[in-house]
């Protein structure tokens, strides 16, 4: 006969159990958590652990085959640097440093363009720091970067900041620093005045980590970023597997300064990069780790954070960002990052292609920014006082972003959760290497059959995730993601 001791003895050991499953899920250890959960449900009489178990075995396969499509966009990419290559051929500068590393393929003659080793590549990447100075943690939501316009509540006058408006800025990002976890150029400033003073208000007014374009600073000026843990240097090199001249120079002088690189690469689906999401994300990452390997031959152990932003277009042929699908895609490139690389990551979300502030575009930002922590992510940008697909910023806006960003932490801190990790149910792409060799080959995502293929693969998605909502309660719509707030400005 067993007393009420064994079972209560056994009930705690099955609680226990059940929490060590859901820390593997934390950690992204899908398939030790899996086999937890069974020896759970073979064996557990208690109906409401039961319950919440069954739950996460109907939840974790689909986990498992996601982190899979994750691991192959990293292989893949890594194929593209290898047998597609980066069209620098036409950069002496680049093909230089490259050649003196011994980084360069000579052997692979069927790559369109220049080809790196795939040993140099491994080599390269194991290097990058995987912790990140001043780390602000996961879901890290903040400010855009240098929207051109400042749009103002008292006229319809559509031109960069001035410096008095600047400083208004910079002292509401410093009040609302318990929400603004990084503060990055937010609307472009007037020509008068330089990005290295821009640089010192923002060091002045906002104590957190800070982000900044030293591009747009001559050599003396760029060194204000130098060994500033608190800040990163926005900057890129890479885009449609070629190389923005332009870009050059900044980016080799900000490797060798040390500065810590946010490595961006905002390529647009069907525009300048593939049509599918999986493709898209692979394209991506393969141009982000393209200028990983260069910083790293350069500079070995430079901190490079992953600043892949996949875009989409809405149905107007522009960049959308109140589609729904721009979450997602921006939280399976985190998930890429977490789940697989260990890099840090910076995302783009929480802001609209509305243009006027009012309810529509703050619950839209709200919206956005509930779905990315949903699924989680580690620094988002973009994500408080973005207007009109990242062209305006609103000093307006940004205050009532942070009232609802405050209100959806106090919400988030009043909840508990038995739910594990949300699946996202990622699309897989098989044609994925071969459509970007097709795409790089006709010079544009839109002569490509593989664009046509996948034209209404995010519509697809976007109806996976709905059908996944309406038969799991804890699972959002996306429609659904917010919390409700009453703006003093509505």
């Amino acid at each position: 006969m067993t007393g009420s001791g064994d079972r209560d003895s056994s009930q705690a050991n099955a609680r226990d159990a059940f929490n060590e499953a859901l820390s593997l899920e934390v950690g992204y250890d899908f398939e030790r958590a899996k086999k937890i959960y069974r020896a759970l449900r073979n064996d557990q009489k208690n109906a409401a652990l039961l319950h919440h178990v069954k739950n996460r075995l109907n939840e974790i396969d689909e986990l498992i085959a996601e982190k899979r499509i994750y691991e192959r966009i990293h292989r893949n990419a890594k194929r593209v640097l290898n047998e597609i290559g980066i069209d620098i051929s036409q950069h002496p500068a680049l093909m230089e440093i490259l050649m003196a590393a011994d980084a360069i393929d000579f052997e692979r003659a069927t790559a369109l363009f220049i080809p790196l080793k795939t040993d140099y590549i491994e080599r390269c990447l194991e290097i990058v720091p995987r912790e990140m100075r001043f780390d602000p943690g996961p879901n890290a939501f903040g400010t855009g970067a240098t929207p051109p316009f400042l749009k103002r509540c008292d006229n319809d006058e559509l031109r960069p900041a001035s410096k008095d408006e600047f400083l208004q800025i910079v002292a509401e990002a410093g009040r609302h620093e318990d929400v603004v976890k990084i503060f990055s150029l937010p609307v472009a400033t007037e020509r008068s005045i330089r990005g290295v003073d821009v640089a010192q208000m923002m060091e002045k007014g906002f104590r957190g980590l800070k982000m900044t374009a030293s591009c747009y600073m001559d050599d003396d000026e760029a060194g204000f970023l130098t060994g500033k843990d608190h800040w990163l240097d926005g900057t890129s090199l890479v885009t449609s597997l070629g190389v923005m001249t332009s870009m050059i120079d900044p980016f080799l002088r900000s490797v060798r300064l040390g500065n810590n690189l946010l490595l961006l690469d905002l390529t647009i689906a069907g525009v300048s990069g593939p049509q599918s999401p999986e493709a898209l994300l692979t394209q991506i990452h393969a141009q982000i780790l393209f200028m990983m390997v260069l910083a790293q031959t350069l500079s070995p152990g430079v901190t490079c954070i992953h600043g892949g932003i996949p875009d989409v277009v809405g149905p107007d042929g522009d960049l959308s960002y109140s589609s729904p699908s721009q979450p997602l895609l921006n939280a399976a490139m985190a998930r890429l990052n977490l789940w697989v690389t260990g890099f840090p990551s910076a995302q783009s979300g929480g802001s609209t292609s509305l243009k006027e502030v009012g309810r529509a575009a703050i619950e839209e930002s709200e919206r956005s920014r509930n779905t990315l922590r949903e699924y989680g992510v580690h620094i988002v940008r973009h994500a408080m006082g973005a207007l009109g697909s990242l062209n305006f910023f609103s000093l307006e806006k940004f205050i009532e972003d942070c009232k609802a960003e405050r209100l959806a932490h106090k919400r988030l801190r009043e909840t508990t959760s038995s739910f594990g990790i949300l699946p996202l149910y990622f699309p897989a792409d098989d044609e994925t290497f071969e459509g970007i060799r097709e795409i790089a080959d006709k010079g544009n995502p839109k002569y490509a059959d593989h664009t046509l293929k996948n034209v209404d693969a995010f519509i697809k998605w976007e109806e996976v995730i709905n059908t996944a909502a309406r038969k799991t309660k804890h699972y959002p719509e996306l429609d659904d993601n917010v919390s409700g707030f009453d703006a003093a400005i509505l």
